[in-house]
């Protein structure tokens, strides 16, 4: 690959940034077990009942999404490489999803799969549709979390704290899962993409590094503008996505057309967007301009470079703010439930992040069980990564 001039101090993820005067966030374990981490996969529509493909639905248990799919693919005698799924859930969980797999019309998968012995997973329902089940084919996903450990004193403040973001949304942050088990994808994407290092073979496995340095970038243009105060906000130039149809326009920098665009983001009717960088991306103007090229520009020399990597991410937008709907809480006799839905994209561990400072039980339990250098990319291993960008 040739060589171009990257930034390695730009690729660690950075610091969510806290106002000075902010006390400390209390303490709170998570994922103690998969039952303290449950995930259900909201579908974007049903499957029809004919077609080539069938849709299994599916929870699993402690297993990774591909992992999952790999098994019920060898059950059903078909090629797992051909299956398809909307996003990765997360492995430490018990999480429902669905999958969909090229069988035979001939063939009916509903006995077989009856008959099926599957380790770590319960199927729910087959039936067949007309195509195949593509990343971000579906509408979001409902979380149930419990947090453990808490300071019994400080639960009402977590609670008053998970409200507001009921009312509000929290900034759209990609949780630290997206950057790999050791936070270190971006930097070993920067080394790669540098000409510094072979990077991996498997094209997955270069997307997967790709969106992870993708990822830290919008993470940097987000904190840029919350630390301006305008994450939540349209500004004059930013490409705005409408809540109700997801379509996306240029706000005018100024004139009748760009108040309305403002007043209409006050009532929620729709929200600014920050950057997925690649060649197809769309660029704003004005202010959200100025921001998002000094991220790009302080980690690449040319950015015109980004049109030899499209074949790793084309680019696209993100929301800069994330809407948490459904939200409740339960106390329990040692710990809090909260249960929310978030769109497609979105991580459980940003909006729980907001309120505490977030233990990952299976942390200590994966340094206990790894006997050498295991897989570094983790991405599976995210709380919610559902291929949307």
């Amino acid at each position: 690959m040739t060589s171009t001039t990257l930034d390695p101090a730009s690729a660690s993820p950075p610091a969510p940034s806290l106002p000075a005067a902010a006390p400390p966030l209390p303490t709170a374990t998570f994922r103690a077990s998969p039952a303290d981490f449950a995930v259900d996969e909201i579908p974007a529509y049903a499957p029809t009942g004919t077609g080539e493909h069938v849709y299994v639905t599916f929870r699993k248990v402690d297993l990774t999404t591909p992992e999952a799919v790999k098994r019920i693919a060898r059950a059903l005698g078909v090629d797992a490489r051909d299956a398809g799924f909307a996003g990765m859930k997360d492995r430490h969980a018990v999480a429902t999803q669905t999958a969909s797999f090229q069988v035979p019309i001939a063939r009916d998968p509903k006995p077989i799969l009856d008959a099926a012995s599957l380790d770590g997973i319960t199927i729910l329902g087959a039936s067949r549709h007309g195509n195949k089940l593509k990343p971000g084919h579906l509408n979001g996903n409902r979380f149930r979390v419990v947090l453990r450990d808490l300071d019994p004193d400080r639960v009402a403040e977590v609670i008053d704290g998970l409200t507001a973001i009921g009312q509000r949304g929290v900034p759209n942050a990609f949780g630290p899962q997206r950057f790999g088990r050791d936070g270190g994808n971006p930097a070993r994407a920067i080394e790669w993409l540098a000409g510094k290092s072979r990077g991996p073979r498997d094209k997955r496995e270069q997307r997967m590094l790709f969106s992870a340095l993708q990822s830290l970038w919008f993470n940097q243009v987000l904190e840029r503008r919350e630390i301006e105060g305008t994450w939540d906000r349209v500004l004059p130039g930013d490409l705005a996505k409408k809540s109700d149809t997801g379509g996306m326009f240029l706000v005018p920098l100024e004139g009748p057309e760009a108040d309305d665009a403002i007043a209409r983001n006050s009532a929620r009717e729709l929200f600014a967007t920050g950057p997925m960088f690649g060649k197809k991306m769309r660029w704003p103007e004005g202010r959200p301009a100025e921001i998002e090229r000094e991220i790009l520009c302080a980690a690449i020399e040319d950015p015109s470079r980004l049109d030899a990597w499209a074949h790793l991410g084309e680019g696209t937008r993100r929301p800069l703010r994330m809407e948490v709907d459904d939200l409740a809480t339960e106390r329990l006799a040692d710990a809090l439930a909260v249960s929310f839905t978030l769109p497609k994209g979105g991580y459980a561990t940003t909006v729980l992040g907001r309120v505490v400072s977030l233990v990952d039980a299976t942390l200590a339990r994966s340094a206990r069980e790894q006997t050498g250098n295991t897989e570094r990319l983790g991405d599976d291993d995210s709380v919610s990564h559902d291929g949307d960008t």
